[in-house]
């Protein structure tokens, strides 16, 4: 379909033939004008033929090039965010030359015309002193004895860019007409300019996004940022520090919420391949007949529903790392052709026969016994060894005891930061609480139940009470033993006065009026609670 601009200036060149004929005006004029029309009427038909912007622009060029016998021209476009001009498309200039020519707003004769928005004509180089030739191709004479010609491009009232040429002196063709028609053809393109301007002021951003989440997920996933002390956990860094400088599979085992993933990000973000893909497949999480075409990927008909070709995690993360997360859920027919990409480093799609190779570092987690599912036939022995190169092992909370009070802190200052609350510590009962409590869900049990406790707690100050069910009651986890009414109340008496003390470095005078009380009140439960205000001093 031509397009309706086309149409216009294909009917224009029609009815300037006939008018100027019957003006009986010169025929070298006539022609003259005749040219000029077709020339536009190409160009237009160039724009709204390609869907690639810089083609559409080259074929302009080209076209430009071919009609004014142009030697150079180029398409500049103005960084407003840098006031720097950059030559964006050119017709006549190697890749090298476009790279060096980049101009401030107002230097040179492209910078002057974006910056007075005015074209600007110049007889011949040599003579103007202007003319900086960044792009170093204009060393001989005869490219000296060359005029040039620039014109504004602008959006509206504000200039986004310039169009320029090199043009050899024409008596027939002065260089005012050329300039008005180089004028007319700027306009022309001017919204294929500032899509060009808009896709690369894009680029910028998304490039400059990518590399700050880049130095965030880099900070994020450190060894040293993974929170514990205890002694199993100082194990855990040291290995993470060892394999993350190589390319060993790695099988990290733990039950489930003791920070598999985590440990997962900390290897691949610490190794050499950082700055390549991590892609992450959470085996449990897909159906069986589906998991090969997500490994591997497909061709177009491999199966019902497979409509086009589809690119496997295994080609995604090529060069990078590749997580398996519960890898002890995979079928058996799966795992045979893991265990070849595991060792032969190439794979086929489901139905394709082209083989593929790739060069992707594992790490695979688990929480089940892999041992026990060799055993019994669910899980492949060549395949389990070929993953457990290096295994670490994750310790359940319950046997880190001494980190419980690291991660809540963390936590609480995460959530209160999240909420906007102004809540600073837990309270002696509510740390006595989670130090009691067996943590069957591990560490994501731990993050649940401190974020549940911010959400509930409207002072400075996590309770006992704020704390869920499970921990409170102990019925269910055995951990704390059944309360009658008044020792549940003594307890919280015995909180509130130990909180004050905190409060106030054991000041009882000012404690008594934190808690609305008198300090000879406030001196009988103590005593009869067994707290010290010595000990707070």
């Amino acid at each position: 379909m031509v397009p309706k601009v086309a149409i216009y200036y294909k009917n224009v060149i029609l009815s300037t033939s006939t008018r100027y004929s019957a003006l009986n005006r010169s025929p070298t004029a006539i022609m003259k004008k005749i040219e000029e029309m077709k020339l536009l009427y190409e160009i237009s038909k160039t724009l709204n033929e390609h869907l690639d912007l810089r083609k559409s622009l080259y074929k302009v060029l080209e076209i430009l090039s071919n009609s004014l016998s142009s030697v150079r021209g180029t398409v500049s476009i103005l960084d407003p965010l840098r006031d720097e001009i950059s030559i964006e498309v050119a017709h006549g200039l190697s890749r090298t030359a476009m790279m060096r020519g980049k101009y401030k707003l107002g230097e040179g004769v492209i910078g002057r015309c974006i910056a007075t928005g005015k074209p600007i004509i110049i007889p011949k180089i040599s003579e103007e002193p202007d003319f900086l030739d960044r792009t170093a191709t204009r060393k001989t004479p005869k490219d000296r004895a060359l005029s040039f010609i620039c014109v504004p491009v602008k959006k509206g009232k504000q200039v986004v860019g310039a169009l320029s040429a090199d043009l050899p002196k024409d008596e027939q063709y002065p260089l005012k007409a050329a300039q008005k028609l180089l004028s007319v053809v700027a306009t022309m393109i001017a919204q294929q300019v500032i899509n060009l301007e808009t896709i690369r002021l894009e680029k910028d951003q998304l490039r400059e996004e990518n590399r700050r989440l880049h130095g965030a997920l880099e900070n994020r996933y450190r060894f040293t940022n993974i929170i514990g002390n205890s002694n199993k956990m100082r194990e855990v860094f040291q290995m993470i520090s060892q394999v993350s400088r190589s390319n060993a599979t790695v099988l990290i085992r733990g039950e489930s919420g003791t920070g598999k993933e985590l440990v997962a990000n900390s290897i691949h973000y610490n190794s050499h391949r950082s700055k390549l893909p991590f892609v992450k497949v959470n085996c449990a999480a897909l159906p069986q007949t589906l998991i090969e075409s997500e490994l591997f990927g497909h061709e177009k008909g491999a199966f019902t529903g497979a409509i086009k070709q589809k690119m496997g995690k295994f080609e995604l993360a090529n060069k990078g790392t590749l997580f398996l997360d519960e890898i002890g859920s995979i079928g058996l027919d799966v795992q045979v052709n893991l265990l070849r990409v595991l060792q032969e480093k190439e794979f086929e799609r489901v139905g394709g026969h082209r083989t593929i190779k790739t060069d992707v570092r594992i790490i695979a987690a688990t929480n089940k016994n892999l041992e026990q599912s060799v055993e019994d036939g669910t899980f492949r022995g060549d395949l389990y060894y070929r993953l457990n190169v290096f295994p670490i092992y994750l310790p359940p909370l319950r046997e880190r005891k001494t980190d419980i009070l690291l991660l809540s802190d963390h936590f609480l200052e995460k959530y209160a930061t999240e909420n906007q609350k102004d809540i600073r510590r837990f309270s002696t009962p509510a740390i006595d609480m989670l130090m009691a409590y067996h943590w069957p869900g591990n560490v994501r049990e731990l993050e649940n139940c401190i974020e549940r406790a911010v959400l509930l707690c409207e002072e400075g100050v996590v309770h006992s009470y704020h704390l869920p069910p499970t921990l409170q009651t102990g019925n269910e986890s055995g951990t704390l033993p059944a309360l009658s009414l008044e020792e549940a109340v003594e307890n919280l008496e015995r909180e509130m006065l130990i909180d004050a003390l905190k409060n106030t470095r054991g000041n009882i005078t000012i404690a008594s009026e934190l808690l609305k009380t008198t300090v000879r009140k406030f001196g009988y439960k103590s005593k009869k609670l067994g707290v010290d205000y010595r000990d707070y001093r």
